[in-house]
């Protein structure tokens, strides 16, 4: 692993970890496993709406996941689409643990819609959580940062850029932004110490793909293999590393090679 940021006292905000599956967990893990203290947010709520569900008391095995890396770990049940999240996860990290040196934007919200089924309350859904939400926790940590050096923001994209994604209009809208914004906020916050990039880890395996749909995806992986939440946090947590220090406002589309369209 990486050596991350040199301080034994550095801590990682990583939105969205609610799912033991999921990426937010595994970035948890390898963050933790370089000694980086975890802050997490978790929305039970929103995953037993969606086909693929949530276990009872998986952010408290998350926690304990973590902890067995032999670092601090706190969490925060957070609806994201309220106007004061951002304020509320930062408060609450910096009055449990301390203040965060690394912030990943990991919480997405993602439904079927397309131009057809489009109205405003699903396109705020997506807005509210994916654009409005990240976009204030990320200005709102680079103004309380005051380190100097070390600062992190990586923030978590779908490729949206490299393709259509067909009846997911709001979703890719949404997400599609946070692009813009890790250019534009990396050239703003570069004076502080702080660097911006993005990851687009391409599709996936975190539970919600049916047998079809992974029959479907693995003959557009030419390594013979799906994607998994590892993959991914492998490379956030050497964005998050001092290695990475000359990397910023930069989006990373580390897919394992997928092929689209054809």
């Amino acid at each position: 692993m990486n050596q991350l940021n040199n301080s034994l006292d550095t801590i990682a905000v990583v939105t969205g970890a609610t799912r033991l599956q999921g990426i937010g967990a595994a970035i948890c893990s390898a963050l933790a496993q370089a000694g980086i203290d975890i802050f997490f947010t978790t929305w039970p709520g929103y995953d037993r709406t969606m086909p693929w569900g949530v276990h009872e008391n998986e952010a408290f095995q998350i926690q304990q996941q973590v902890k067995s890396y032999g670092v601090r770990c706190k969490f925060i049940e957070i609806d994201l689409s309220e106007a004061d999240s951002f304020s509320q996860v930062l408060n609450t990290v910096e009055q449990e643990l301390g203040a965060p040196s690394i912030l990943v934007n990991n919480a997405a919200y993602s439904t079927r819609d397309g131009y057809e089924q489009l109205t405003p309350s699903i396109l705020d859904a997506h807005y509210f959580v994916n654009m409005r939400t990240a976009s204030l926790l990320s200005v709102e940590f680079a103004r309380r940062f005051d380190k100097g050096t070390g600062g992190r923001i990586i923030n978590l994209t779908s490729g949206q850029s490299l393709g259509a994604m067909e009846q997911e209009l709001a979703y890719a809208m949404t997400k599609g932004a946070i692009e813009v914004l890790t250019k534009t906020l990396a050239a703003e916050v570069a004076d502080k110490g702080i660097t911006v990039n993005a990851v687009n880890p391409g599709p996936t395996d975190t539970g919600w793909m049916t047998d079809s749909i992974k029959a479907e995806l693995l003959s557009r992986f030419p390594r013979g293999r799906i994607g998994t939440p590892v993959d991914v946090a492998r490379l956030i947590a050497f964005l998050a590393s001092n290695e990475a220090e000359w990397i910023t406002g930069q989006v990373m589309h580390s897919e394992g090679g997928y092929k689209r369209g054809g």
